[in-house]
């Protein structure tokens, strides 16, 4: 069978409707139709039951989703398993989101591969929706992010907790004003905006990838909630200035794994990426090349 069918169902599983599967998987609405079409001749079973407002999976189709989630796995480990490079006995995928990397994730690698001589790395950055994805595909094997999706297989742990802050790019700026941005830091930073600044209304500029917000502000002025640690170096420098009296937001830091992963290597990196965090809150700092 063919595995693009199968990626197509879980995604059709997971968005509830043939529209939103399409755009996950980069074709047209008419091309799920038609691969669903094919699994189910494939299955001798219909496997959706389709409505004006969406789909349902039918006994078969739940029954079918057990074994798509395992197949999926299985292959994906085999492909990792095929293209683990000469010299090496495995391969760690690790990912994280954009801002998790800078400071953090970035200076765990060179531990992980002192630790790990005998495994090779590849490092991936993206959301929390795709991360959550990608490790019950099993293409991601470990993931720091901010908003994990609990989903089966997958194990989560609290790390630490990010605080973002209003910087400004004037040191002028008292609240929130025409110049503010605001970044879709998730759900739960929304609603804690939406206690605080009752009065609010969406500004005209929104930034789904935060830290790209700094440059953004840096060179065309305005405010923003950014992670402390991000903006820190830019504080200091004089070209951002923390927002007086704007409240600040915890923001929790999670790693998620798939329990399906080498419990050593999990262990052995796990480890890797909590030291370094510790380091990094201290103020232990690696050398200055990291930036």
């Amino acid at each position: 069978m063919d595995i693009t069918l199968i990626r197509t169902f879980l995604e059709v599983v997971a968005t509830g409707n043939f529209a939103a599967a399409a755009e996950r998987v980069f074709v047209s609405q008419s091309a799920v139709s038609l691969r669903i079409k094919s699994l189910e001749e494939h299955l001798g079973r219909r496997v959706f039951l389709r409505s004006k407002t969406g789909v349902t999976l039918t006994p078969a189709g739940e029954q079918f989703m057990r074994y798509a989630r395992t197949f999926l796995q299985i292959w994906e480990e085999a492909k990792q398993q095929v293209a683990v490079p000469e010299g090496y006995k495995d391969v760690l995928v690790i990912a994280g989101e954009y801002g998790l990397w800078n400071r953090f994730l970035i200076r765990a690698l060179p531990l992980m591969e002192k630790k790990m001589p005998e495994v090779a790395f590849r490092a991936e950055v993206a959301r929390p929706d795709r991360l959550a994805r990608q490790m019950s595909e099993g293409t991601v094997d470990l993931s720091v992010l901010y908003t994990p999706q609990l989903r089966p297989g997958i194990e989560v742990e609290f790390l630490f907790d990010d605080k973002l802050i209003m910087v400004s790019s004037s040191e002028e700026t008292k609240e929130i004003d025409e110049n503010y941005v605001y970044v879709d830091w998730g759900e739960e930073f929304s609603a804690h905006h939406a206690t605080n600044f009752p009065d609010y209304r969406h500004p005209r500029m929104t930034f789904d990838i935060g830290p790209a917000t700094i440059n953004y502000i840096i060179n065309t002025g305005g405010s923003a909630y950014m992670p402390e640690r991000l903006v820190e170096p830019f504080i200091t420098d004089s070209k951002l200035f923390k927002v007086p009296k704007a409240p600040s937001f915890a923001f929790p830091v999670h790693a998620a794994w798939r329990v399906q992963t080498n419990n050593e290597l999990l262990e052995q990196a796990l480890k890797c990426i909590k030291s370094t965090i510790k380091k990094v809150l201290s103020g232990n700092l690696p050398p200055p090349f990291w930036v």
